[in-house]
């Protein structure tokens, strides 16, 4: 192996320079600052709802796009702060003294570690198990969360933000009568302007102009304008701020204040803290009192960091690109920010929507994303302390009243009922618990329905004839595979059978039954021995081969196995007084429901107890 090829298994975003020309160059740069004027003032609102000052959000914004070209394999995908990890990570914030800070870039820390294990483990699969239902549910349920925690910012309401949707709407309730005029409406005149220009980038031009050029001249300004409209409003906003507060002797807007300008210092993070009790007493804590706060947003905030990443560069880059390479890629996005005083990141949406509409052509438009960021938090962080909290505020709210779903439900209530539960569960616990709590109900809800549907697999009973008119009891198992849970729901199912259609050869159809396991396999053996103590024979149809091998060595029995129900005649006339041994059956199996051992009772015995 060439020290080329080791470098590109290192840094497989070498690989990106291979042919890069000025085009591309160009087409980055583009889609860099285009990406770069939707991050600055997302990344200030963001560090904001994590209950943090407005720089670390602007920190947290250049390390990923960097990390991510050289890592990463998908475009499009922009690493950063999102609303989502940010309100998972302003429940651990809000300690007092410097604890928010800390607790964050350890949070990241610890997320980026977590999610290079996935990567090493290959366990980029377990967001399989968190379902769309669930995933609508949870994601609704945060933005609601985050709409209402923004409505004291909007309203120029004191205090915190918090992520608890009770409290936060009490308080705001109880707190009503101190509204702030400037406020409220400079927020709701910004959360409308936002809204247009969202829906300005829609708008057709087609036959309204004449000129060609002129229709690209336009449509493009339309774009730039709708595109960085959080800029433009943040941007208008602010110099109002600036010029009333100027001339007045109180500013009619609660301001973001000072923004400590310059990069961060590159620095371990740190495993201790010192917060305040609720009586004003400082405490100190060590790592494992760290950790134990931390708690289960240690697992959870990166397994919802992995889902969001995994789901957009499937969405931008097609099924063909590598799970474990993009946790790498996010896990090293955190594991170095943290370092660079980073709070938790993963891949936006909505930037990498941007960044895809704005051409871009190769991860390395994350760079000029970065340069950008840098350049902001070196020249243009004295200005941002004029940006007013009720502009930030409609940033967020007019950001996430998009990720509340409600058209999944209409084709899940058409569709598939029973799913609506587990979503309708982690929506309802989210907002009445915590998001955390939520997530893991929803997902436990998902997991019993599918241990359920294993335990209680479906059953189709019919009683047939042959050519030559021989009636048989066909039992059809709809599930690819039979465990221990099932076993009894079968046997069960076969002794109804037998009591619903009367006496008759029973004729298990294995065509879709792909697996057996030990328990279930010694649970037909015992059926078999039962069926045979009343003269019923029981045939296994289309079993594969390992069936048949798994039953053998399981119960040390040859089940007598047919291709088509026709070949019963075959078998049965074989068999020494064929109609003698139907004649039989019948009283058999009658005596052994009527004659039941109350010490050893069979499943026949409890099923004819049950029906008298």
């Amino acid at each position: 192996m060439t020290l080329r090829d080791w470098g590109y298994r290192l840094l497989p975003g070498l690989k990106w320079l291979q042919g890069y020309t000025g085009q591309d160059a160009v087409a980055d740069l583009i889609a860099g600052i285009t990406v770069g004027l939707t991050v600055l003032p997302q990344g200030l609102a963001y560090a904001t709802l994590a209950g943090l000052e407005p720089q670390y959000g602007l920190y947290s914004a250049f390390v990923g796009g960097i990390v991510y070209a050289m890592l990463g394999s998908c475009r499009q995908v922009t690493i950063g702060p999102t609303a989502l990890l940010a309100l998972m990570t302003s429940r651990h914030t809000g300690f007092g003294l410097g604890s928010g800070p800390a607790y964050a870039i350890l949070l990241c820390l610890i997320s980026g570690i977590v999610e290079l294990g996935m990567a090493v483990l290959k366990l980029g699969a377990l967001v399989d198990l968190i379902s769309l239902p669930v995933t609508v549910g949870f994601t609704s349920a945060t933005a609601v969360i985050i709409g209402t925690s923004q409505l004291k910012g909007l309203l120029g309401l004191k205090g915190g933000s918090g992520s608890d949707f009770i409290n936060t709407m009490r308080s705001v309730f109880g707190n009503l009568h101190q509204v702030r005029r400037g406020d409220f409406t400079l927020g709701l005149v910004s959360i409308t302007v936002l809204l247009l220009l969202r829906k300005l980038k829609d708008v057709k031009l087609d036959g309204r102009v004449r000129s060609l050029r002129a229709q690209q001249l336009i449509s493009g300004t339309i774009w730039v304008i709708a595109t960085g409209r959080n800029a433009l409003v943040v941007l208008v906003t602010s110099v109002l701020a600036y010029s009333t507060c100027k001339q007045m002797d109180s500013c009619p807007y609660i301001l973001t204040g000072k923004v400590k300008s310059g990069l961060p210092k590159l620095a371990v993070p740190k495993f201790e803290t010192t917060i305040l009790d609720k009586n004003g007493t400082e405490i100190s804590q060590n790592f494992e009192q760290m950790l134990s706060e931390l708690g289960p947003s240690m697992l959870i905030l990166p397994i919802i960091a992995v889902l969001g990443n995994v789901a957009i560069s499937k969405a931008f880059g097609g099924a063909g690109l590598s799970p474990t390479r993009e946790l790498v890629a996010l896990s090293m996005s955190n594991i170095c920010g943290a370092f660079c005083s980073s709070m938790p990141v993963t891949g936006s949406f909505s930037r990498s929507a941007v960044n895809h509409a704005s051409g871009v052509r190769t991860p390395i438009g994350g760079c000029y994303t970065s340069v950008l960021v840098l350049l902001a938090l070196g020249l243009l962080a004295p200005y941002f302390q004029y940006i007013p909290k009720a502009a930030l505020s409609a940033v967020i709210i007019s950001a996430v009243i998009f990720m509340i779903e409600f058209e999944v439900i209409r084709p899940l209530w058409r569709c598939s009922r029973r799913e609506l539960l587990p979503g309708a569960i982690t929506f309802v616990m989210s907002l009445a618990v915590g998001v955390e709590i939520g997530l893991l109900l929803g997902v436990g809800a998902d997991v019993a329905f599918l241990v359920y549907r294993a335990a209680r697999p479906v059953l189709s009973v019919s009683k047939l004839q042959t050519t030559n008119g021989i009636n048989y009891i066909l039992i059809r198992p709809k599930h690819s595979s039979l465990y221990f849970p099932a076993v009894e729901w079968v046997r069960s199912g076969i002794s109804k059978a037998l009591t619903t259609h009367g006496t008759a050869p029973v004729v298990l159809d294995c065509s879709h039954v792909h697996d057996f396991d030990f328990t279930a396999a010694r649970g037909m053996g015992s059926l078999q021995k039962e069926l045979a103590k009343a003269n019923v024979p029981l045939f296994l149809m289309s079993a594969q081969k390992d069936i048949s091998v798994i039953l053998k060595e399981s119960t040390n029995i040859d089940f007598p196995t047919i291709d088509s129900p026709d070949d019963l005649e075959s078998i049965l006339e074989q068999t020494p007084d064929y109609v003698l041994h139907l004649q039989i059956a019948a009283p058999l199996v009658e005596s052994r429901l009527n004659h039941c051992d109350d010490r050893e009772p069979t499943e026949l015995c409890k099923l004819n107890a049950k029906s008298i």
